[in-house]
């Protein structure tokens, strides 16, 4: 009879987590991934090092500059140190930096203490994590049905796919639009003028007709990237699509706009999503008490880390609202949100960018590989995020040598950088 693992078998000896102090902080950048992304490496005076992960256009630097605001701190005193940096952050990618240092922050306080990640969130409601795969696009909906059904074949059990005006181009009066608008991607929704007509419309209608003829209706089917188009637009073609029961529309307006999303939901029979670029909770705030959305899709790496997601996932569930999670990272962004959904009892689905790159589950050591199996991650009981060490090689073969920083390379030049920036007199 094999004995089930003690949680005394997880503990470090070397470990005093009461005199753990933080002593640097390295960066390696790497490509290849759907988006490019830092990977952060606190180190301590024990030898124990947590790793975090700075999201795709997010600059290594977002994470630097917080240097010197933990350098000598306890590392287990997550709450503290990200109360100390989370005014830094800010939405969309400008929050990478705090985010990457509180999934750093977990890992080490998990590896101190022996425990997973998820137990410092308050437990665990689940085993096993549900996994989506973002599935890029081809424009005869036939075929997309196809690639959406081999994803079901690898043991997928939840879709999603673009449905929105890059599928419209090259249709004569499928869509109405100011010159070069439609090439513009830096004007928000409501100010672009793009419109769909009814034949655009018609056309976005028979290529998920043809999506569903293929793999039918027992596996959810979310859909995103409508477009730059305006509200109207968005209510004509969420009208259009809702017989076909999908799983949400995503990000159809910009977030900040809870008027619009209030408008929206009201105006369609399927569930309305937003939120991946949304930082803290504060942010969500105002969709929820509007009643505005039913499903909320912070990106970890940008919402305020493991902790504050929880917080994010908990505030929803008092509104009645459903949390899937956004991710398109590495294995360390992958796992941290692993940690924050099993520990979420309100978590639905977690995305995943990089089910068609060989390499990604390589990228670290001691968990299986791939480390989706089946449409699951399975929820680690080892320390930390629950991987034993990053594998160097697979690192290297993938760095960005655009800006080939390593951990390797030293970063004392930001362990002092300083500045008046105490928020209160």
């Amino acid at each position: 009879m094999v004995e089930a693992p003690r949680p005394e078998d997880h503990i470090n000896p070397h470990s005093r987590p009461s005199e753990l102090r933080i002593t640097d902080m390295r960066v390696a950048n790497l490509t290849g991934l759907p988006m490019d992304c830092s990977i952060i490496r606190i180190d301590t005076n024990q030898g124990i090092s947590g790793y975090g992960e700075v999201r795709d256009w997010a600059s290594p630097i977002y994470a630097l500059m917080l240097k010197r605001q933990i350098m000598g701190e306890n590392p287990c005193n997550v709450d503290k140190l990200f109360r100390k940096i989370k005014q830094f952050g800010h939405h969309a990618r400008q929050g990478g930096g705090v985010c990457g240092i509180e999934m750093a922050l977990l890992d080490l306080a998990g590896k101190a203490y022996g425990v997973p990640a998820y137990m410092l969130a308050g437990g665990k409601f689940r085993d096993q994590v549900l996994c989506y795969c973002d599935t890029p696009s081809v424009p005869d909906g036939t075929q997309m049905g196809k690639r959406l059904k081999a994803r079901m074949d690898a043991g997928f059990r939840f879709l999603k796919m673009d449905v929105g005006i890059d599928l419209l181009r090259g249709i004569p009066g499928a869509l109405i639009a100011p010159p070069e608008m439609i090439e513009s991607r830096g004007v928000m929704h409501p100010f672009t003028g793009i419109q769909i007509t009814q034949i655009g419309i018609d056309a976005l209608v028979e290529y998920v007709r043809a999506v569903r003829a293929e793999i039918g209706y027992e596996v959810p089917l979310a859909v995103d990237h409508f477009g730059h188009i305006g509200i109207e637009s968005c209510i004509r073609l969420g009208q259009a699509l809702d017989p076909f029961t999908l799983a949400w529309y995503e990000d159809m307006v910009p977030w900040q706009f809870t008027d619009q999303y209030v408008r929206l939901s009201q105006s369609v029979n399927t569930p309305v999503c937003t939120g991946e670029d949304i930082y803290l909770k504060e942010g969500f705030l105002p969709l929820l008490k509007a009643r505005a959305v039913a499903v909320i899709h912070p990106d970890l790496a940008t919402s305020g880390g493991i902790l504050e997601t929880k917080k994010i996932g908990d505030l929803a569930q008092e509104y009645g609202v459903a949390m899937a999670m956004h991710m398109a990272g590495s294995p360390i962004s992958a796992l941290a949100n692993v940690h924050c959904a099993a520990a979420t009892e309100n978590f639905l689905v977690l995305e995943n960018h990089s089910v068609d790159l060989p390499w990604w589950s390589d990228l670290i050591e001691g968990l299986p590989k791939p480390l989706i199996q089946d449409g699951f991650i399975t929820v680690p009981e080892t320390p930390g995020l629950g991987f034993t060490d990053i594998n160097e090689d697979a690192f290297r073969a993938h760095q960005d040598t655009r800006s080939p920083m390593f951990f390797d390379q030293p970063t004392s030049m930001w362990d002092a950088a300083g500045s008046h920036d105490r928020l209160w007199s």
